[in-house]
């Protein structure tokens, strides 16, 4: 499970996008959200302790060039060198913000499939969220993966630029069994999932899907269709709950909900 709060290398600290429909995206989620009778998250989409988590900004010129999808955040120990392994790999860089003796801060990137994610350093223990924040599991990213069809050359370029370890995760369609890939950072923890366009997965863009834990999961996909998203995929417990659901958002976005 990512752990949005831990200042490590391949920890996922965040994601936001840039959205055509402001204010009706910030509707939208704010109240598919915002569920169950304790909400895990605030109507300004951040979580129950105020921590920053997810963030939705408008749609400006200067992002134009931007891919509308959700860009997760992911902490690298050199932003620099990451970013030139990306390129060497056969990446895209979109935007790279350096301060001004011209040092790298941060990268916005795309890997080998067109999906994006930005670099940023390991967040410093000072620059991270209180301990009683760091506590709270809810009102957060879960979990994070990309559906492609070439997954072991996204696994290598992942595990090039991120510097994550590779974990194999058995799985099996109506034909075969092959493997998935969970990333994990040094000390064995996961933070991402990389799987092929095939058996449970088949038919999901090939974009990082954020997973968003929510108190009342039956009444958020409720509210996705409420207010004008699509249900595009779910997977179900023995019992028959959700166990996981992909949504479109009004303007074409994907994501996921899983139960807080």
């Amino acid at each position: 499970m990512s752990d949005p709060f831990a200042h490590r290398v391949g920890e996922i600290m965040s994601a936001d996008i840039a959205v055509p429909e402001h204010d009706r995206e910030m509707r939208f989620y704010s109240r598919v959200l915002t569920t169950g009778e304790n909400p895990l998250w605030r109507e300004d989409l951040m979580n129950n302790s105020g921590t920053p988590i997810i963030g939705l900004g408008k749609r400006q010129p200067e992002y134009a060039h931007l891919p509308t999808q959700w860009m997760p955040h992911i902490q690298v120990a050199d932003v620099a060198a990451s970013a030139k392994r990306a390129l060497d790999l056969g990446g895209t860089e979109l935007m790279h913000g350096k301060d001004e003796n011209g040092n790298s801060q941060w990268a916005v990137l795309l890997d080998i499939n067109g999906a994006a994610f930005g670099i940023i350093p390991v967040v410093s223990a000072e620059a991270a969220p209180s301990r009683e924040a760091s506590q709270i599991r809810e009102g957060r990213i879960s979990w994070l993966n990309l559906t492609v069809f070439n997954a072991p050359a996204t696994r290598d370029f992942y595990r090039e630029v991120i510097d994550w370890t590779v974990q194999e995760v058995e799985m099996e369609d109506a034909t075969e069994h092959y493997v998935d890939f969970n990333m994990a950072t040094g000390n064995g923890n996961p933070s991402a999932g990389i799987c092929h366009a095939r058996g449970v997965n088949v038919g999901l863009p090939p974009f990082w899907m954020i997973h968003l834990s929510v108190g009342d999961i039956d009444e958020s996909v409720r509210r996705v269709r409420e207010e004008g998203g699509k249900i595009i995929n779910t997977k179900q417990n023995d019992d028959g709950q959700y166990r996981s659901v992909v949504v479109e958002d009004p303007v074409g976005v994907f994501f996921a909900l899983v139960p807080g």
